[in-house]
């Protein structure tokens, strides 16, 4: 089984790269992050050519998840649980084949100032119970997406951010440590332990041409999942696309 993850900055804008790395790439599950649709805009017809139904959870101009797969999926939430009704649309799990995905756009925090940066880790917070009860009732699960952290020093390139952004702060490096501890496993990091690898390089200031990079893009797998982990593969060439996304997939094979 391979899932993919992709932070795409504009479903409608990159289709046609969305459409190109499917038919390339062929993931059982794609996980799009920051779609900036609402669901009905969202172009999924541009994917069921490629053999592909979708699963929207749309924002105007915003925001937005979506799940693309080859195969027919059950939605299990269209919010992550403890989220208002009203929520920004960041989360949505589906399961397959008696394993859940949860598709996650994990809020910045560097804008809105505390009451911003405490909406994150109040997210984060969320999201570690959710992983908690799905533990507790012995499912498997893959938690995928954009979670803007930068777990260690080690994923970002040196000066690529200030100490004090919200994607470094000790705070959410803590949050994001409080998954770990519950059991789950960075998919990449079980593989390449000590490689440099990022997933984000930004728009700005040459970050691509010096690659200046962040990896802020991450699968968590629980701990039957992960004893099925057979490969991780950062779709590096992404990035170098005509009006590429400043993210790129991160892809998660699954031995059966």
């Amino acid at each position: 089984m391979r899932i993919a993850t992709w932070n795409v900055n504009s479903a409608r804008m990159r289709a046609g790269l969305i459409a190109d790395f499917l038919k390339r790439e062929q993931p059982d599950l794609l996980l799009l992050q920051e779609i900036k649709c609402e669901t009905q805009q969202f172009p999924a017809a541009a994917f069921e050519a490629e053999g592909y139904r979708a699963e929207v959870v749309g924002q105007k101009a915003y925001n937005g998840v979506a799940v693309l797969s080859r195969g027919a999926v059950t939605v299990t939430h269209r919010r992550l649980p403890g989220e208002e009704e009203d929520a920004a649309a960041r989360f949505i799990e589906i399961e397959a084949g008696g394993l859940l995905v949860g598709n996650l756009y994990l809020p910045n925090g560097n804008s809105g100032g505390g009451d911003g940066f405490a909406a994150k880790l109040d997210w984060m917070e969320k999201l570690r119970r959710h992983a908690a009860s799905l533990l507790e009732h012995d499912r498997d699960f893959i938690l995928a997406g954009d979670y803007n952290v930068c777990p260690t020093d080690a994923d970002l390139a040196k000066g690529a951010l200030p100490a004090d952004d919200a994607l470094v702060r000790p705070e959410s490096r803590a949050a994001f440590r409080a998954l770990i501890w519950l059991g789950l496993t960075d998919a990449l990091r079980a593989l390449h332990p000590d490689e440099t690898l990022y997933t984000f390089w930004d728009y700005q200031a040459g970050a691509w041409q010096r690659d200046r990079g962040l990896r802020i893009d991450h699968a968590l797998l629980s701990p039957r999942v992960a004893e099925r982990l057979d490969t991780v593969r950062v779709a590096r060439e992404e990035r170098d696309k005509p009006q590429p996304s400043d993210h790129v997939p991160v892809i998660v094979s699954l031995r059966d």
